[in-house]
């Protein structure tokens, strides 16, 4: 057997590593696609759901919200569930159960059955994400998990893309039957319960069952990323429980830097087919052509940053630098005319998405792999409760003083605080310490 650090041992690594990034990304990015859309699409009919079934500002930004709170309940258990049974059988569930919810959006009738729909389609994709992650920590090692990250990430940057015009287009369509609305949740709906079966046929739960891979090639993969395991075990003093890592301060500030990146990013999502409306007499495709542009802005944004951030290392510096980004491009979104606070939205989305995408290798670099899963998962539960928080509070805003120009104010001061937090987290338990029992540290004898 090759030894590890041994020239041909690194070939066989990279070589296997290249292998698992081109087998699964092109399809965790398409299904990342999807589901962001079926996330999200709801922006682009807030104007006919109010005129067919009288869902107002506020009641749209519950709506918008409560799937975030079927999500964060959801998270947890979903990932303990995946971790059980295996990634190809939990990530094929979700596909299905969440394009069948999305579907059946085409069937509200009013503001009861809005809230409840969105919250079981909350509850139906609930886990994916995270789910996601802990599939890489699974299959690559450390060094080649931030790179899958970004590729992965830029799903939801080319889902932001293309989602106004795909969803412009299909309201622009004059099909029988139903309302336009209606068959945009159908249509879009079904894309994710069509993918289900590319899943199922596509993935494998574990190194070890991936006849892709030569025999040479698993060992590595497997044998490496055990390394990198009980090198963790190590500098942690052993295996830590999930309740001592739950009350590490450092978890706590990634819940916090993520909420705060989360609020921005839906605060934005959900509200600006409503500001781009605001600039003249645009039709919905029109709307959803202009959608697309700060979001493809922020894509060159994201690989930019990444770049950069792994040229000079110091993660928390560049993260810190895109959160002050957004914030600059929130509050100056609130000084002028409808046009110039669109463009102020596009300069925000540089910041906001280079963020996410340079926050989740702080985490993963920190946590022990056995329960990473969980614990990503909870970071990322409450970090997208910031998606219930940010169109709730622009809902009430805009139904009560007729302006959201207070939640952009709370946007910018949110970001402000999390780029300052984010210089107090690590990518990696400090040098001689470990984690006591009741999630103190303590210095590790040498």
């Amino acid at each position: 057997m090759n030894q590890p650090h041994s020239p041909v041992h690194v070939d066989v690594l990279a070589r296997a590593a290249s292998k698992v990034k081109r087998h699964v990304l092109p399809l965790f990015v398409v299904m990342f696609i999807v589901n962001y859309i079926d996330r999200v699409n709801i922006g682009f009919v807030r104007a006919h759901m109010e005129a067919d079934l009288g869902i107002g500002a506020a009641a749209y930004g519950l709506g918008a919200g409560l799937f975030f709170i079927g999500y964060a309940l959801f998270e947890v258990p979903s990932n303990l569930l995946l971790q059980r049974y295996g990634a190809r059988a939990w990530l094929a569930r979700i596909m299905l159960t969440w394009g069948v919810a999305a579907m059946a959006m085409a069937f509200v009738r009013g503001e009861i059955s809005f809230y409840v729909l969105r919250f079981v389609l909350g509850a139906a994709e609930a886990g994916f994400f995270p789910g996601i992650i802990y599939y890489f920590t699974q299959w690559l090692p450390a060094a080649e998990r931030g790179k899958a990250m970004a590729v992965f990430l830029s799903g939801s940057a080319i889902a932001s893309v293309i989602s106004g015009p795909v969803s412009g287009g299909v309201l622009s369509l004059n099909l029988p039957g139903l309302h336009a609305w209606q068959w945009m949740f159908l249509i879009e709906g079904l894309a994710s319960v069509v993918l289900c079966g590319f899943v199922w046929l596509h993935l494998q739960s574990h190194p070890e069952q991936a006849k892709w891979l030569t025999v040479e090639e698993r060992q590595a993969l497997i044998g490496t990323i055990a390394t990198e395991q009980a090198a963790r075990e190590a500098e942690r003093g052993g295996r830590p429980s999930l309740l001592r890592l739950l009350a590490d301060r450092q978890i706590l500030l990634f819940c916090f830097i993520y909420f705060s990146v989360a609020l921005t990013i839906y605060g934005a999502t959900f509200w600006l087919p409503s500001m781009i409306k605001q600039m003249g007499n645009l039709g919905d495709f029109q709307v959803g052509l202009l959608n697309a542009v700060p979001w493809l802005i922020s894509i060159a944004a994201m690989y930019g940053f990444a770049a950069l951030a792994a040229k000079w290392r110091h993660q928390q510096a560049w993260c810190a630098l895109t959160l002050l980004i957004a914030a600059l491009g929130m509050f100056m979104s609130t000084t002028g005319g409808p046009v110039f606070a669109f463009v102020a939205i596009c300069f925000a989305a540089i910041g906001f998405k280079a963020a996410s995408a340079l926050f989740w290798p702080l985490p993963q670099g920190y946590l022990d792999a056995r329960i990473a899963a969980a614990v990503i998962a909870l970071i990322n539960s409450i970090g997208n409760l910031g998606g219930f928080v940010a169109p709730t509070a622009f809902g009430f805003l805009e139904q009560t003083t007729g302006s959201i120009q207070g939640g952009l104010y709370g946007l910018a001061i949110t970001s402000v605080l999390a780029a300052v937090v984010v210089m107090f987290a690590r990518g990696k338990p400090g040098a001689g310490e470990r984690l006591s029992g009741g999630g103190k540290r303590e210095p590790v004898a040498v």
